[in-house]
């Protein structure tokens, strides 16, 4: 493989050995495949030495089935890439792709994968397929099972299966004569088994994910036709997927949404069927104290939730259609449905914001257990499916089995479907816990499968933790049968041995996972890796979740252990200077975790006294900070032009290794220009607005070669002047700063200096916040808007509240009410920065960017550029790794301009892409200029 695709450190040991379980595993040793041969060499060393492989994608399985005690293989990083076929009919993907990427490419097309989970926008292709992963919309029709056309699989013999290809099922039988044979004896027998025949069909009616898909004998009579569907489901225990063909399914063209209130769990499951038959396209099942808690936790959910009868329970109820008309039927339909069993009115919304609201309160129920839960508990969240006619009963007969066992008796679900979902909140740290939770499993198995014969795992898969209650499901021969194609597929029992089957009975409470205390920033994480998608340093050394699992086993170790020694070492560069500390993790935490504040406490605490006093040194010289770097821009792109990056790359790396690569930048490759020294004039007297010109934008100009054209201070005070409405640059603008630069770094008197005094003078130069005050950068937009706040006192916090802060974004779309374009661009490539999501202001930059162009594409893959202010001067290889999925994505398209919202940003973008990017202000300029 290569040393760089073989991990072995303890850090890196550590950071794979956990998923989103209850489970820890630390394998001997993680392989970054780069392609399906890389696995098949795994397959082969495993196969030679007897050690077990693990195939691993986002490792948000929630069973145990993404850990291993051997050689952990990632097939994620290097295993993107999406085809669209037959018009987006159908669609090829590869297994490391993000599920949620698929659908964003396939929707100009109206259509979408049939799964999906909630976690849609965090879980891989192969995951999805390896779990046969369900959701809100899926059913049992539109799952992978259902929806996979063929598939291209690597055995452990290494032997490669396209099962497209046209003479798959000779060549499978002259590579494989043993698996073919066993294939078809295995469905002979099934066949020759009328009760057994009855019992596979019956089971798979309703949602199961227990055990391997035995239907897969009844629905295919060909050795390559019956693998391909025994590895949807498989959780990577038979080979791996290196590629899938899907049908696609219809994407409505419009929804519209509803809560439908009833006083009780029996009346709100009594009219789904109804409901599903007037075509709606999910009904979810959510009880009161769950909604409840969503009324005090998620910012715009409704206030009657806060009041609404313990008791009571409600249905979220989605229609989809092609226009107003047919969604104005549905909706009348529903309420004659429904309507005179409810507690509250029925309101439909089709307002794109609340529909995303209510879908994100029905999703946060993973959240909400998450954040209400005890110190030290771990969060197990659980899924099981009964007859959907008796899901009324399940959900009362589950809620008080969860009372009895002392867990949380809270129960949601796909209600069409009779799938439910709950949460656990066990201390594995305390042994009568453990007890609990094994009496609670055992409990729970005899309701399911006792009273209701329904599926353990309805869409999570089997994993670790119902392994050993397949048998109890599905009965000796079905199960024997089950151990028959594990053995026929995987002779030497090296792919995931333990999951999906096991004969140790106790092996679910088995390495499972405490949760020792840690900071309290990060303690409420419950290691899902919903985080890490949006992390820029993903594919280069940690992420979020990874940062707490290994701060977690460093709580663990003894002070001063070989491991702790090892992982203190490495996490200095590892989790601490590699961190954009951008927050883009909070955003999509189910928690609300921002481990970028976890790391600037971190920074703060390394910080001695001398460097915190040379910090607030240079936020009282600030101007004179931003006269020197116009001074080192001049100089170095001068000598550059001689004689080329590299001097004076060689002079910033040596005066690095003297002051510290935490301190001083790097000089990078296509460094901009120094910004002009003399802002543009402009006059207090009939200006709407003040403007303040970001010092980033005070220090740097154009790129080299970036063409004419006005600077950015130029141009917004160009166009907001034709607009009617002009702005006023305050003289003494020079040495104000957003706080930003010390916040990240975790120098806390220099930020709070630096917010104090910026602070003041908005307020003098706003007329005590009479003016608005416009910012063209939307990280120090965020700074002032909201991150200084915590450094004033209270002051400070009362002047800060009356004043009015504009982003660029907002001040840009405002002008463009007066301005007349003269002539759109063609299309237009938009970056949102982070800070651009935070401010929840990507929307209207993607907006805007229509209202410049005919189009405007927002890449599915774009993040955090991880430049992070100047992170991407201290450590480029940062913003090299996390713009790569972005600039591949870019690739081979051609647009008349691309446009951004921060300086830094755009430049890490034009070093990944080579084009320039530049500010939405200075196109709305260029486009409206008479």
């Amino acid at each position: 493989m290569g040393t760089d695709r073989v991990l072995a450190r303890p850090i890196d040991l550590v950071r794979y050995s956990s998923d989103a379980s209850p489970y820890r595993l630390l394998p001997k040793a993680v392989v970054m495949a780069r392609d399906a041969d890389d696995v098949a060499k795994v397959f082969a060393y495993a196969r030679r030495e007897s050690v077990p492989v693990t195939l691993r994608g986002a490792g948000t399985s929630l069973n145990g089935q993404g850990q291993g005690a051997g050689i952990l293989v990632d097939v994620r990083q290097s295993f993107g890439g999406i085809e669209v076929l037959e018009e987006g009919a159908k669609v090829r993907v590869r297994p490391g792709t993000i599920l949620g990427h698929v659908n964003r490419v396939l929707a100009p097309y109206g259509r979408k994968l049939g799964p999906d989970p909630a976690s849609t926008d965090i879980a891989t292709v192969g995951g999805v397929i390896a779990n046969n992963s369900g959701g809100m919309r899926c059913g049992t029709t539109r799952d992978s099972y259902s929806t996979i056309r063929s598939l291209v699989l690597v055995l452990t013999s290494g032997t490669t299966v396209d099962t497209a290809t046209p003479g798959a099922e000779e060549r499978f039988a002259e590579a494989e004569p043993e698996l073919a044979a066993e294939l078809l004896a295995i469905r002979g027998e099934i066949i020759a088994d009328e009760e057994l025949t009855s019992r596979i069909r019956a089971k798979f009616e309703i949602k199961n994910t227990t055990g391997y898909r035995l239907c897969a004998f009844l629905d295919a009579s060909t050795p390559v036709e019956i693998l391909r569907r025994l590895v949807v489901g498989s959780e990577g225990t038979i080979a791996f997927v290196a590629e899938a063909t899907f049908d696609t399914v219809p994407k409505p063209a419009k929804t519209t949404l509803a809560w439908l209130h009833f006083p009780d769990v029996p009346s709100a499951v009594a009219p789904v069927n109804d409901l599903v038959k007037a075509g709606a396209t999910a009904v979810e099942l959510m009880v009161a104290p769950a909604l409840i808690a969503a009324g005090y936790s998620f910012p715009g959910a409704p206030e009657y939730f806060k009041e609404i009868d313990p008791a009571s329970a409600a249905l979220l109820v989605e229609f989809g259609g092609d226009d107003d008309v047919e969604l104005d039927a549905k909706e009348k339909q529903a309420s004659a449905i429904a309507g005179k069993g409810l507690i509250r009115p029925l309101e439909f919304t089709r307002d794109p914001e609340r529909v995303e609201l209510y879908w994100r309160i029905r999703e946060g129920l993973h959240g909400l257990a998450g954040k209400l839960r005890l110190p030290g508990t771990a969060l197990i969240v659980e899924d099981v499916c009964v007859p959907p006619a008796r899901i009324a009963e399940a959900t009362e007969d589950l809620r008080a089995l969860l009372a009895a066992h002392g867990f949380l008796a809270g129960a949601a679900g796909h209600a069409s479907a009779g799938n439910l979902h709950f949460m656990l909140t066990p201390d594995f740290a305390k042994p009568e816990d453990v007890e609990r939770y094994e009496a609670f499993m055992e409990g729970l198995v005899d309701l399911i499968l006792g009273k209701y014969d329904g599926s353990l795992k309805a869409e999570h898969g089997t994993g670790v933790n119902m392994a050993p209650f397949v048998e109890r499901e599905w009965g000796a021969k079905a199960t024997e049968l089950m151990w028959r194609v594990k053995k026929a597929a995987d002779p030497d029992g090296v792919l995931a041995p333990g999951v999906v089957l096991n004969r140790d009975p106790g092996c679910h409470l088995k390495n499972l996972r405490t949760t020792p205390p840690i900071e309290e920033e990060a303690t409420a994480c419950v290691e899902c890796g919903f985080c890490e998608p949006v992390c820029p340093s993903r594919y280069l050394t940690t992420t979020p979740r990874q940062r707490i699992v290994i701060r977690r086993e460093m709580a663990r170790q003894a002070p001063g252990s070989p491991v702790y020694e090892a992982l203190v070492a490495d996490y200095e560069y590892d989790a601490l200077e590699t961190c954009a500390a951008d927050g883009s993790c909070r955003l999509v935490c189910p928690v609300g975790i921002d481990t970028g504040k976890l790391v600037k406490g971190y920074r703060s605490e390394q910080h001695s006294d001398r460097a915190e006093r040379v910090a607030l040194a240079l936020a009282k010289r600030w101007a004179a900070v931003e006269r020197s770097a116009r001074g080192g821009l001049r100089t170095g792109n001068a000598i550059a032009k001689v004689a080329g990056d590299a001097p004076v790359r060689g002079l910033s790396r040596a005066t690095r290794q003297v002051l510290g690569r935490e301190l001083v930048p790097e000089w990078g490759e296509a460094m901009p220009k120094a910004a002009a020294p003399d802002l543009p004039k402009t006059a207090r007297e009939g200006a709407v607005a003040v403007y303040l010109p970001a010092c980033i934008n005070r220090m740097m100009g154009a790129p080299r070669g970036g063409g004419a054209g006005p600077s950015l201070p130029a141009a917004l005070v160009k166009v907001s002047k034709r607009a009617g409405m002009p702005v006023w640059i305050p003289p003494d603008v020079a040495g104000t700063c957003c706080a930003t630069p010390w916040s990240s770094k975790g120098f806390r008197r220099g930020q709070e200096w630096m917010a104090r005094e910026t602070v003041e003078r908005l307020w003098r130069w706003s007329g005590e916040g009479a003016l608005p005050v416009v910012i063209d950068a939307s990280s120090c937009t965020l700074g002032l808007a909201a991150e200084v706040v915590d450094s004033l006192d209270d002051k400070g916090k009362s002047r800060h509240a009356k004043l009015q802060i504009l982003d660029s974004v907002t001040w840009a779309s405002r002008l463009l009410g007066n301005l007349e374009v003269s002539a759109k661009l063609g299309s237009i490539a938009v970056h949102p920065t982070c800070s651009t999501r935070h401010l929840g202001l990507a929307p209207e930059l993607a907006k805007l960017a229509g209202e410049l162009a005919d189009s405007a594409v927002v890449p599915r893959t774009s993040t955090c550029c991880g430049f992070a202010g100047d992170r991407g001067f201290l450590h480029p290889e940062l913003t090299a790794s996390a713009t790569v999925p972005e600039a591949l994505e870019l690739a081979g398209q051609s647009f008349d301009a691309y446009i951004s919202t921060n300086r830094t940003c755009e430049i890490g973008m034009e070093r990944a892409t080579g084009e320039r990017y530049r500010s939405a202000i200075e196109v709305l300029e260029e486009i409206t200029r008479s």
